[in-house]
Parts: structure tokens; sequence; C-alpha cells
């Protein structure tokens, strides 16, 4: 029997606004209230931004910290991921959070281009974020966006850098980086368990029309899912989502027709060493 499904949401990010989908949670108690209904409908992971009041992204630990209480009261047992993405803050505030402790962090190992900018993770502050997750006690998430950084994340195990079993994210669908190709997705599958051992967890996420692409084979394939408004605003072409529950649900479903149970809190924090 296949594993449970993990299935994280992405419920702000950086990009998207009120004007793209009225859904889009930007203020703390809108983001706990989408977290809560995602949380509702079968996700265990939370993968959080925070924003400005105007929209605006941000690394205001201040604005993490209540993101981070309100999101403990209403959704007990739910894994709580930062990230420390280079959209949000410059340098080390991009780590400005991770004294709050949350139960995990993602953590983009190298650079790749972006559909506008070069996304730019120098090793030298690569190598302090994951030394503060180490500090506080936070599981990093290894972003990949390219092959490359699946083996970076593995030196970096080599080294003690990272602790423990690697949980890898594959990134495709982002414009000029890697696309939603399957002989390269089975590659990255094929090249964790090589690394990190035939059950070494990962999960897969696919930005606007590759999402449900990446969580269908994510989830054919035994990995984990990752769905939410941060990668896609829609539902179909002609369809704006109407929650991140909804597209927590679409995943719900995808596991139902493969046979996968969807994890709960306490089985998540099981697979991934919690």
């Amino acid at each position: 029997m296949s594993d449970p499904c993990i299935i994280c949401v992405a419920i702000t990010g950086s990009l998207p606004r009120k004007a793209n989908n009225p859904a889009v949670p930007i203020t703390i108690s809108e983001q706990v209230e989408s977290t809560l209904a995602a949380f509702e409908a079968g996700a265990t992971i939370v993968h959080a931004h925070v924003r400005n009041d105007d929209e605006t992204p941000s690394s205001d630990p201040d604005k993490f910290a209540a993101l981070k209480e309100g999101l403990e009261k209403h959704c007990p047992g739910m894994i709580i991921q930062f990230s420390t993405g280079g959209r949000s803050g410059a340098g080390k505030a991009r780590g400005g959070m991770l004294p709050l402790k949350p139960d995990m962090a993602s953590l983009s190992v190298g650079s790749n281009n972006f559909p506008t900018r070069v996304y730019e993770n120098p090793p030298d502050l690569v190598n302090w974020l994951a030394s503060e997750m180490q500090i506080h006690g936070v599981k990093p998430e290894i972003e990949a966006f390219d092959l490359s950084h699946i083996l970076k994340c593995a030196e970096m195990q080599r080294k003690g850098q990272i602790d423990g079993v690697p949980y890898v994210q594959f990134v495709m669908g982002v414009k000029n980086a890697m696309p939603a190709d399957k002989t390269v997705f089975d590659f990255y599958v094929k090249t964790v368990k090589r690394l990190f051992g035939e059950h070494a967890p990962w999960c897969a996420a696919g930005i606007g029309p590759a999402q449900i692409v990446l969580n269908e084979w994510s989830v054919a394939a035994g990995g984990h899912a990752r769905t939410g408004l941060e990668d896609n605003v829609r539902l179909s072409r002609e369809k704006l989502a109407s929650s991140n529950a909804a597209l927590v649900k679409r995943v719900t479903e995808i596991c139902e027709q493969n046979g996968r149970a969807v994890a709960t809190p306490a089985q998540a924090r099981a697979i991934l060493g919690l």
C-alpha cells in the first residue's frame, strides 16, 4: 500500500493579487481563514508568505509571528512552513523569521531564471539559511528548480548542513526555468531515491497550468503534492479557483483515484521526521 499523500497548500505567495483572484488571502486574518478551510479539506502543510497592506511582499518577522500564532490556534497540528524565497526580501532578511521556529521553511539551494529576473541564491546566503534552520530546529524543504539543486542538496547533507533525510520538492512550470516534462520528472524521482534512499519523501509543485499535471504525476508516483493560489489562481482556463480549499479538494480527488489516503497531520509529521 502506498504511503498517505501529504498535501501542501501554498496560500498566498508573493505575486498573486486580489486583481488576479479575489480569493487570494492577503491580511493575516484572511490567511488564517483560508488556511483553516484548506486544512479541513485535507492539507497538512501550509506554505506561507506574508504581505503588506498594499499587497506587496514582506519579510517582516512580526507579520510571520502573528500568522504563526493564528495558525497554531485555529489549525492545531498543521505543519507550518515559512518561505525564505527571494521575492519577499533580500539577503539575510529572507531568514529573519527563522528564530520563530516554524516546523519547516523553504530552502532554495541554487539560482535559476524566473519569468523576468534571475532568482538569485548565492552560496553564502544558502549556507547561512541552512545554518539558521539547524540552529532553530527548522526542517528545510529543498526547492529544486533544476537537477543541480537536488545534487547540491546531497552535497549539503554529506557536509552536515542538512540533518536527516532531506525533503525535496521539484518545481516545474516556471517560465524560463524547468518546464513540466515527464521524462525529467521521472529522472528527478529516480535521483532522489538513488541519493537519499528508496523511501525518501519528496514532493512536486507545478506552476500555473502545470499545477494539476504535477499533482497527477506526483500522486501516481508515490510522492506528495503541493497546490494553492500562490502557484495557480485557476481551476481551469475559464474558471478562477474559489479558494485554496477548492484546489486542495482537487488533489484529494486525485488521491482517491489513485487509491492513496490523504495524510493526517500526525502521519505527515511521521513521514517527514518532525
